[in-house]
């Protein structure tokens, strides 16, 4: 399907794909919510681990862990959703690295001592149905189309 301009219109699995990308996306900011609840949980595991920090060296570690973090995550969220656009609109490129990015994401939900919360699962989860919905038939024959029409 093509717009009056002769642009090639996304199929339904490229915006689904794309949608998916979006929800992850807010999957990823919703656990920068959760980390920054998890203050005191930081503060108890470097106390457990055997630090010889001050009660104020404690609370600076954490507080500069969970921004390091939350400023990660929010850079990821960031990135994916200029990708997700740039899927829409038939880079495959873009495609590929969300594909990758997506793998590492499903990873490192398998790296740690079970640190991941519910937003990282369930983003991982909708990117990947994401990635699926990207490289069906019909998203291959969309981003063929556009890579032709340049």
């Amino acid at each position: 399907m093509t717009t009056s301009t002769g642009r090639a219109l996304p199929p339904a699995t490229v915006n689904a794909a794309f949608a998916g990308f979006l929800v992850s996306c807010v999957f990823a900011v919703t656990s920068i919510g959760v980390l920054v609840g998890t203050h005191d949980e930081l503060v108890d595991a470097l106390r457990a681990s055997g630090t010889q920090m001050t009660e104020d060296q404690l609370q600076s570690a954490a507080t500069v862990t969970q921004y390091t973090f939350a400023g990660i995550a929010l850079v990821i969220a960031l990135v994916q959703l200029w990708l997700a656009f740039k899927v829409r609109s038939g880079r495959n490129w873009a495609r590929v690295l969300l594909t990758v990015f997506t793998v590492l994401q499903v990873g490192s939900l398998f790296v740690g001592e079970g640190s991941a919360t519910l937003p990282a699962y369930g983003g991982a989860l909708v990117a990947a149905l994401a990635v699926v919905a990207s490289w069906l038939p019909a998203s291959n024959a969309y981003f063929a189309t556009v890579k032709q029409a340049r």
